[in-house]
Formats: structure tokens, C-alpha cells, sequence
């Protein structure tokens, strides 16, 4: 059972570090290609194992999806804000340092996360019942407050609604396929490389810099409120890692654009953590990786839990050393190269990827959704209130 089960952590990494890299492969579909070879697997060995495989992808994956959604602005769910700070400090030659303190805010808020679910454990199902039917309220102050924040009231507005309506439209499409790719890639994504290349953006030399200068004030803050919008979006049905993150990132203020790479880094990391621990806890699960596991292994003991939080940690651990190598690569050659050809590839490359996952349909979708993200890059907004797309549907799923 132990070369097993380090063997699938091993294998599970190299995985997880692809479908991290990769715009658009998503670690639900490793999990289910698992879940469809599952009968023939299980001759060789145990449901625990090929869990702790699912588990090493998923973990790693939130380590190395920070680097496509930075370097070239092709982000998935889990990372979409990372593109807004993220791109920022690339222009600026920090692109080494924010995936780096993204991947310091991933391991710390997994450290953080795994010793606080034991204390989790006995008060999850009483945390859960407290805050489910108040969370769409809280969402709805939330969303207020960062529509008001500044003087471009009636802007910010405008573009919430535009992108919460094309959420909603969106998600209840029935014959739309993966509607958060197409959907998120042309908000946040194609459009700001389409505005690089009107731009003539130019990538300057990045810096290699091993300490980086942030407050241990702002690290703490941001590594807490990371590891607590995790929490948050592993209990309740409907908050996922984009939302937390909004939704910590205006709770906590005045931590920079540093301490905000940190807070993001960590969400996506604690969500799958405990998203485990709600399995355990409530017999809920947030995701479909967690899904595919579910129905692998059915119920499960303490012990079981105790592995996977270990696994979570050991994958952990190796994916800061893989996601650091490979982020001095990406930063090394991205000055090198013409970003106008890269940023042209990657288009091609999400949109071809569109295509065969969501069809004509997910064009379209891609096509409209382009259209509302260039809005605020013209208008010079925040582009943040375009996470409208996916508060607005989460606001009414709760309210209404």
C-alpha cells in the first residue's frame, strides 16, 4: 500500500503540473477519464490509492495554474483575478515575483488549512448550517461596497450587471459545454491580450530578486483571509474560489498588490482542502474532483482523512519546487520572445480549445464575452466588477 500510494503521488504531481500549465485542461477531466478506468485499475489496486493520485493533481494544479494565467493571460476559474495585479507587475519585470508569492500563499494556506481541519471537523456541521442561508446577503453588501468604493459608481454598475446578466445566460445554456471556460477566457483573458497586441505591449527583462519586499503584516493578513474565504467556498454549494477571493480581497484591505497574490494563491489551494473535509464532515461535495472520490471510495474513516491531508501536503511540498524551476524558465523566455506572436498563439491556442470543448455555442460565447471584457480596459475600470459574471448568478442561486 505505501509504494502504492507514492507512486500515485508521484504520477498524480507530473499530472497535476500538466493540466496546471495546459489553458483549459481542467483536473475535472483527469478525474473522470480515472473515474471511467476505475473497474480496470481497482484489479491492481485500492480506491484509497487512486484518491491519493486525484488528490496529488488537484493540489499541484493549484500551484502551477498561476503561471499561464500571469505569463499569458489565459486563466482558469480558480486563478482568474490573479490576471488583474498578476499582468501588472509582469510589465512592471515582477512577473517572477508574483507567481512566486502566489505559489508562498498556496503552500502556507495548505499548511494553515490541513492543521486547522481537525479543529474543523467537530464544528463544520453546526459553521454550515450558521452561514448558508446568510451568504447571499453577505455577498450582496459585499458586491455594494465594491461598486460604490470609488467615484465611477454608475461604470462599475453597468459592468457588473452586463456580466452578471451574461453569466446567467451563460450558465443555464443546456447545450453549452465547460461554460466557464469560454466565458472567463474572453472576459479576462482574450481581451486584455487583444489589447496588448492594439497596444504594442512590450515585456521588459524580469527580475530574479530571492527576497521579495512585503510586510509580514500583509503576509499573515493575506495567508489568513486566504485560508478563511478557502474555508468558506469549500462549505457552501454555489462560492467558489473566484468569489472567495473577491469577497476577501474587499474584506481585507491595504494589503497590496503583493499581499494580494498571496491571498489568491492560497483560496484555490484551502477550497480543495477542505473540500474534503466537507465530504467527511457533511457528506457534500464542492467539486467534481471531490465528486469522482466520493464515488470511489463512498464513506470514509478519520484515518482516510489523516492520509489525504498528508498526500495534500507531501504534493504540496514537491509542487513549490517544480512551480519555482518552471517559473524562472517561463520568466527568462517571456522577455525574450515576441509577446505579440505569444500573445497571438495563445489566442489561437484558447480559442481552438473553445472550439472542441464547447463548440460553435462556446464561440459565440467567447466572442461576447471578449466584447464586455475590452469595456473596462477602454474605460479604464476595474476590471474585477466583470466577477460580476459569476456573483450575480451565485447572489440570485441564494436569495431567490
Amino acid at each position: 500500500m505505501f509504494f502504492h500510494i507514492v507512486l500515485a503521488i508521484t504520477s498524480g504531481v507530473f499530472c497535476g503540473t500538466f493540466t496546471g500549465l495546459a489553458p483549459g485542461i481542467h483536473t475535472n477531466l483527469v478525474a473522470l477519464l480515472l473515474l471511467s478506468a476505475s473497474p480496470f485499475l481497482l484489479q491492481f489496486t485500492s480506491p484509497i490509492v487512486l484518491c491519493c493520485f486525484i488528490i496529488a493533481v488537484a493540489v499541484t494544479h493549484t500551484f502551477l495554474d498561476t503561471l499561464p494565467s500571469i505569463f499569458l493571460g489565459a486563466p482558469d476559474e480558480e486563478k482568474v483575478l490573479n490576471v488583474l495585479p498578476g499582468h501588472k507587475l509582469l510589465l512592471q519585470g515582477k512577473g517572477f515575483d508574483a507567481v512566486k508569492l502566489t505559489i508562498v500563499g498556496s503552500f502556507l494556506a495548505l499548511v494553515l488549512g490541513v492543521l486547522l481541519a481537525p479543529i474543523t471537523v467537530p464544528f463544520s456541521g453546526i459553521f454550515y448550517n450558521l452561514i448558508k442561508d446568510y451568504t447571499g446577503y453577505a455577498l450582496l453588501v459585499i458586491t455594494a461596497f465594491m461598486i460604490l468604493k470609488d467615484k465611477n459608481r454608475l461604470l462599475n454598475l453597468f459592468i457588473f450587471l452586463l456580466s452578471g446578466v451574461l453569466g446567467i445566460l451563460v450558465l443555464n445554456m443546456p447545450n453549452l459545454k465547460d461554460p466557464l471556460f469560454p466565458m472567463l477566457s474572453g472576459l479576462f483573458g482574450i481581451s486584455g491580450l487583444l489589447m496588448s497586441l492594439f497596444e504594442k505591449v512590450n515585456i521588459p527583462d524580469q527580475s530574479f530578486d530571492e527576497t521579495v519586499e512585503i510586510k509580514s503584516t500583509d503576509l499573515v493578513k493575506a495567508v489568513f483571509a486566504g485560508t478563511f474565504a478557502g474555508t468558506l467556498t469549500g462549505f457552501l454549494p454555489g462560492l467558489g474560489p473566484a468569489q472567495g477571493a473577491v469577497l476577501a480581497s474587499q474584506v481585507v484591505r491595504k494589503i497590496g498588490d503583493y499581499g494580494f497574490m498571496v491571498l489568491v494563491g492560497g483560496i484555490g489551494t484551502v477550497n480543495f482542502v477542505f473540500s474534503l473535509v466537507t465530504l467527511y464532515t457533511i457528506e457534500k461535495s464542492r467539486s467534481g474532483v471531490v465528486v469522482v472520490m466520493s464515488k470511489m471510495i463512498g464513506e470514509f474513516g478519520p484515518y482516510v482523512l489523516a492520509v489525504f491531508m498528508c498526500v495534500s501536503l507531501i504534493a504540496g511540498g514537491i509542487s513549490v519546487l517544480i512551480a519555482m524551476k518552471i517559473t524562472r524558465v517561463f520568466a527568462k523566455l517571456i522577455s525574450k520572445v515576441n509577446y505579440a506572436l505569444v500573445a497571438s498563439c495563445v489566442i489561437f491556442i484558447v480559442t481552438s480549445l473553445v472550439f472542441y470543448f464547447s463548440g460553435i455555442l462556446g464561440l459565440l460565447v467567447l466572442v461576447v464575452s471578449t466584447a464586455i471584457g475590452i469595456i473596462p480596459c477602454i474605460t479604464g475600470t476595474a476590471r474585477n466588477h466583470q466577477m460580476g459574471c459569476l456573483l450575480l448568478p451565485v447572489i440570485l442561486f441564494f436569495l431567490l
